[in-house]
């Protein structure tokens, strides 16, 4: 067969269709390409995508499982959008005592304003017509200078940013910032402080915190509760105006953990307006001030006797005449005259009694003693306002005979404070904190005194409650126990008969005590209702007593019906003196 042919066409069949067949091979191979590209490209993308979430999400459980974040240095993300540089600080209940704002403050760039021509007593004028607590001749004086920079006004307000800002005067800028305000004022300004206009902490837990507060990003929770802390505060300052004192403190503290629910000094101050560094109201008598506090003194005298084993609840000392010791006579504010038992020696609170009771135990063992419950170096609360004790040096016999009743050795109110708690909760010392403490986390505890000394002491604070000095703290119900303290104040030449310190330190209930107050009066002046008197008995104790009635509801003590209080050693041990009324005996 030739080649033409091989290459004649067959019946029926046309060479259009050939070329459509070819044309229709291509289009779908083009098709199919494409798809398998497409698919290609889409199995790539996914790919990407998963692997790169899995990198996400690998990075994401690296980070908060394994090694979480540190907080910022410098910001804090709180729950309403603003980023504040400075963390808040709340009571133990999260109430809020101190916050951050965002505030804008003026400042100016002199050479820009001489630069652009402007009038600076113009200027001022203008200014001080929309800030009118601006200084005219102060301003004029900033805008006109050769510095750089100067700040004009700190913390403008959203009006007074808007007013300066429609002068439309060339050099003057804003700067963003935060002001830390104090939404309770005064209430807690010895113990939250205050910062400064560059908002570092100059006072209070807000410089003994200023470093963290500033890399926290969580509140930074006290130990003190508002609603303790009002209570105290208005108690205190009722008592420092009925009877005309310069100041006062009050404090609650939790015998079991060492935390402070209140502490309060008088007078106060407002931080979000500051007085002058030197103004008397900036001073924190509660951890600041050092004082004689008096016949306190003689529950830890009474403690030391007894926990030493050498002096028991029977044993009895002369208090017929006073004592006359180094050219120095101690004497009984209401002389019973008569020899006296241990808890008579308490419970009428004799300084004859008290100085026999310390030199039977021994200067050595009365100086050991206070050392150990915290007498003798500064108390460790979170403060820098921390005053040290005055302690006498040498300590010698006449020393251990005034300290017994709470002269010679000034303590701070805290250290006094943290020594009655530590007397009554079963004898183990905790330091004291401002600081919330878990349950379980309660500061480790040091053994002062033996349980059973403890037991003891908070028998003899009960009967001095029901049957000495310190009647007018009882509450119904809440078996309260305490003890009296009037000291006089050191002055040039010798103690100020007429200027004395009165304090009341109260433990709430004495079965199974749970708190600790202690109000303190600076110089009270007698009144018709205290009849001429103003000692403790009459002044501080029935300050803690309406402290007590409100708080104890507060944190969930129930009253309750309480039988006579037992003798604190048995049967035939106390002889109060035929029940003599002794309530204005300090």
């Amino acid at each position: 067969m030739s080649l033409f042919a091989a290459r004649r066409p067959q019946p029926g069949f046309h060479a259009g269709d050939d070329l459509q067949a070819g044309a229709a091979l291509r289009l779908d191979g083009v098709r199919v390409q494409a798809l398998e590209t497409g698919r290609t490209r889409l199995l790539v993308t996914a790919l990407v995508f998963v692997l790169a979430f899995g990198g996400i999400s690998v990075r994401m459980l690296n980070v908060a499982v394994f090694s979480p974040a540190k907080p910022g240095p410098a910001i804090q993300a709180r729950a309403d959008g603003l980023e504040m540089e400075r963390a808040d600080i709340s009571d133990r209940s999260g109430v809020l005592l101190a916050s951050s704002l965002p505030t804008m403050s003026l400042f100016a760039h002199p050479d820009d304003l001489r630069a652009a021509k402007v009038d600076v007593e113009q200027a001022a004028a203008k200014l001080t017509a929309v800030l009118p607590d601006l200084d005219l001749e102060e301003t004029a004086e900033r805008l006109g200078s050769g510095r750089q920079f100067v700040y004009l006004k700190r913390n403008l307000t959203p009006r007074q940013q808007y007013d300066v800002n429609a002068l439309g005067i060339p050099g003057l800028q804003f700067e963003k910032g935060e002001r830390r305000v104090y939404p309770h004022g005064n209430l807690l300004s010895h113990v939250v402080g205050m910062t400064d206009v560059d908002n570092k902490g100059v006072a209070g837990i807000e410089r003994r915190f200023d470093n963290a507060l500033k890399e926290s990003r969580e509140p930074l929770g006290l130990s003190v509760d508002i609603r303790i802390q009002t209570i105290v505060r208005n108690e205190l300052a009722r008592s420092v105006e009925e009877f005309s004192a310069i100041g006062g403190t009050g404090m609650v503290m939790d015998v079991r953990t060492g935390e402070l629910l209140a502490m309060v000094s008088l007078p106060d101050f407002d931080p979000n307006d500051p007085p002058p560094a030197t103004d008397p109201a900036m001073f924190n008598r509660a951890t600041k001030g050092a004082y004689e506090m008096g016949s306190t003194f003689k529950l830890f005298n009474t403690a030391m006797a007894l926990d030493s084993g050498r002096i028991t609840l029977n044993s009895s000392f002369d208090a017929t005449r006073p004592l006359v010791y180094a050219n120095h006579t101690i004497h009984d504010d209401h002389a019973l005259n008569r020899w006296l038992t241990v808890p008579e020696i308490l419970i009428h609170s004799s300084n004859i009694g008290s100085a026999r009771m310390a030199l039977e135990a021994g200067t050595e063992t009365q100086r050991a003693f206070m050392a150990k419950i915290g007498m003798l170096a500064p108390p460790a609360v979170e403060l820098p306002e921390v005053g040290a004790p005055l302690v006498p040096n040498p300590w010698r016999e006449i020393n251990t005979v005034t300290i017994a009743f709470g002269h010679g050795l000034s303590v701070t109110p805290l250290q006094l404070l943290s020594g009655v708690a530590t007397l009554v909760n079963g004898g183990e010392y905790h330091s004291p904190t401002l600081l919330a403490r878990a349950p379980d986390d309660a500061s480790p505890a040091i053994r002062i005194i033996k349980p059973k000394t403890s037991e003891q002491i908070r028998a003899l604070m009960r009967m001095v409650v029901t049957e000495g000095t310190g009647k007018k703290a009882d509450v119904p119900g809440y078996e309260v126990g305490g003890k009296t303290g009037t000291a006089e104040k050191v002055g040039h030449g010798g103690y100020r008969k007429k200027a004395v310190l009165s304090s009341f330190v109260a433990v709430f209930p004495c079965d199974a005590p749970r708190y600790a107050v202690l109000m303190m009066i600076d110089e009270p002046q007698a009144t018709k209702e205290t009849y001429g008197f103003i000692t403790a008995g009459w002044t501080a104790a029935p300050a803690a007593g309406r402290v007590i009635a409100q708080i104890a509801p507060l944190m969930g003590l129930m009253p309750k019906t309480l039988p006579p209080s037992p003798s604190p050693g048995g049967k035939g041990i106390v002889n109060t003196g035929g029940g003599k009324e002794l309530a204005a005996v300090d």
